[in-house]
């Protein structure tokens, strides 16, 4: 080494380099001795190092990309798996991790974040993205003023709060110091084109920005989680043979009603036939559904626009019949803001556009007016017959949607069972059924087809010691993935306590599942359970007040290394829970509103509290 010729100020720079950055200016000088160093360092830096060798030396590494996604159903996922692709086919050192994840007390330590996150229930961000989520929007957030980011917004136009996650988050990373790359984009339902668009544009971004000067150059990356991250990207390598846009058709084998006749409630059972499929699903999945339109509502839209059903539309580049449009590729059950508006312009009528004036003056009344107006209802109260094509326009995309999976493999084999509450409600003289619900529920007949996959839920899990305590919360069709979780630890003979907290209006009309549940408390199986019903006396009974009746013991269990599930309504029944958790912090731990909080955390965090909400 000695006899090299380096000069001695060159030989000191380097004798303080660590072993990254030695690493780094080796392959800076091999790729200058191969004539390649114009791909891999930008022209500026080249020329600076060619004026003098020494200049090398302060080159930063290449812009490393950290890219996170919070999913609820995987679309957010699936869009960052195709980032991840994209960027590192480009040679850009990029990682992918869904948010579940990965350490959000890395952050500041990043150098180019790019954030795709979906919004469910009241704009809230998916469960696995809360922790980032309240550290940058919390008392003591870190500063970012190293951080370039970018946000993608899934949403659904139909809610007020569209793409709110997004939107928070992307205030955020601005406001803690972060620099944009480019601003917030946002995708509908039909989410694919924008997410396309949006991707291909932060590519082209990132390929023309420079290496960053400074000490970001990756010095922290051995504090990623490499493992998880890694295993979600190297599974989706090898795509399964049935997925959201190559779905199985199965078989429904049975339905059976769970509620009583009498009661207010249609809750079913199906089992659906996975037959040879080869599809694989864990306690806690879901399966998403491709439903049917009722053929009575089509025929009665058509009518009502004059249209026989053989006239032509174009559905995603395809040219078909209206009427198959309306059965099987357009959501013409549910009403949107802009359907709704568009729909007014076109009539003309000032009933409807007076209507919609006064509803558009605040939020709950707009929501209340379009869940109380359906498609066809506007089309029977308003008349103004539409051409086809017009008729089409005005509807969103189909989309799937997605239950909760309520049995075991280890269970029931090549099948999977639902939990399914139809929905009802009249409007005037007419009775609406929901589209997928009374698909599944009432239309759909036994041995008939349904178009459906697997969407994993990788942070809604059992624990992986069977002798963990567990404790799951849910209230009507909730209970769902619960039923799942017995089976697999009644088939794997877990020795782990069993705790149950379950709700529904009235005992004896909609006790889901209620002889799965005597059979295991007989045989030990359930170690306690705790049942709220909401209507069977005049004071209303919900989860939240049976867990605060067991403080004490629930505080205790949790105090042995038990594991919290929550699985229901979001914006009533979850968040009720949720304070009533923090309650029994202060009540039993002795903590203050803060500590109770960051208490929960540090369980959410640890995954011993997971919910599946919605």
């Amino acid at each position: 080494m000695s006899d090299l010729p380096i000069p001695p100020d060159l030989k000191a720079r380097l004798d303080v380099l660590s072993s990254a950055e030695l690493a780094l200016v080796a392959g800076y000088a091999w790729a200058k001795s191969q004539a390649a160093g114009a791909t891999a360092v930008p022209a500026a830096a080249s020329a600076a190092a060619e004026k003098d060798p020494a200049a090398a030396l302060t080159i930063s590494a290449p812009r490393r990309v950290q890219i996170l996604s919070a999913s609820q159903t995987g679309n957010a996922r699936r869009v960052a798996k195709a980032l991840h692709e994209r960027l590192t086919a480009s040679g850009l050192e990029t990682h992918h991790s869904p948010m579940g994840d990965y350490n959000a007390q890395q952050i500041s330590d990043e150098d180019i974040v790019l954030l795709i996150t979906s919004t469910y229930g009241d704009g809230e961000p998916p469960e696995e993205a809360l922790p980032l989520y309240k550290l940058l929007r919390g008392k003591n957030p870190p500063r970012l003023d190293g951080v370039d980011f970018a946000v993608l917004a899934l949403g659904d136009s139909l809610f007020p709060k569209f793409c709110q996650a997004g939107k928070d988050f992307d205030e955020s990373l601005a406001l803690l110091g972060a620099r944009r790359l480019r601003d917030c984009g946002y995708c509908d339902q039909d989410y694919r084109a924008a997410a396309e668009s949006w991707s291909k544009d932060i590519a082209e971004r990132l390929q023309t920005m420079p290496a960053r000067s400074g000490d970001k150059s990756g010095e922290n990356s051995g504090e990623r989680r490499p493992a998880a991250s890694d295993a979600v990207n190297a599974a989706a390598a090898t795509p399964a043979a049935y997925d959201k846009f190559n779905p199985y058709a199965a078989r429904l084998l049975t339905r059976r009603r769970l509620t009583a006749r009498t009661a207010e409630k249609d809750v079913e059972h199906l089992e659906i036939d996975l037959g040879d499929s080869g599809l694989r699903y864990q306690p806690g999945d879901t399966l998403g559904v491709w439903y049917e339109n009722a053929p009575q509502l089509v025929a009665d839209m058509l009518v009502c626009h004059q249209l026989r059903g053989e006239e032509r539309v174009q559905i995603d580049g395809q040219e078909i019949p209206i009427a198959e449009a309306l059965i099987r590729q357009l959501d013409i059950t549910t009403s949107t803001p802009v359907l709704a508006q568009y729909y007014a312009q076109l009539s003309q009528n000032s009933d409807l556009q007076a209507a919609l004036a006064a509803a558009s003056a605040d939020e709950a009344a707009q929501t209340a007016f379009l869940r109380a107006n359906p498609p066809m209802t506007l089309f029977r109260d308003y008349p103004h017959p539409l051409d086809a094509p017009t008729l089409a326009r005005l509807f969103r995309p189909l989309t799937p949607r997605l239950y909760s999976i309520a049995s075991a493999q280890a269970k029931v084999g090549e099948a999977a069972h639902l939990c399914v509450g139809v929905v009802r409600h009249r409007h005037g003289q007419a009775a609406y059924v929901g589209g997928a619900s009374g698909f599944l529920g009432e239309r759909l007949a036994e041995g008939e087809a349904v178009r459906i996959f697997i969407q994993d839920n990788p942070h809604f899990r059992l624990p992986a010691d069977g002798n963990t305590p567990i404790l799951m919360i849910g209230a009507g069709v909730g209970v769902a993935p619960f039923r799942a979780f017995m089976q697999q630890r009644e088939a794997d003979k877990a020795r782990g306590e069993n705790w149950l907290v379950f709700g529904n209006t009235r005992f004896t009309q909609d006790f889901l599942y209620h002889a799965d549940w005597l059979k295991w408390r007989g045989d030990g199986l359930i170690t306690r359970a705790d049942l709220a019903w909401s209507r069977d006396r005049a004071e209303k009974v919900y989860v939240q007040h049976k867990l605060l009746e067991a403080a004490a013991d629930v505080w205790a269990y949790l105090q042995r290394g038990a594991h919290v599930y929550v699985c229901g309504d979001a914006s009533r029944m979850a968040k009720g829970v949720e304070a009533a958790l923090r309650e029994i912090a202060h009540l039993e731990g002795g903590m203050d509103e803060e500590a109770a909080e960051a208490w929960l955390e540090t369980l959410r965090e640890a995954g011993r509290y997971q919910r599946d909400v919605y």
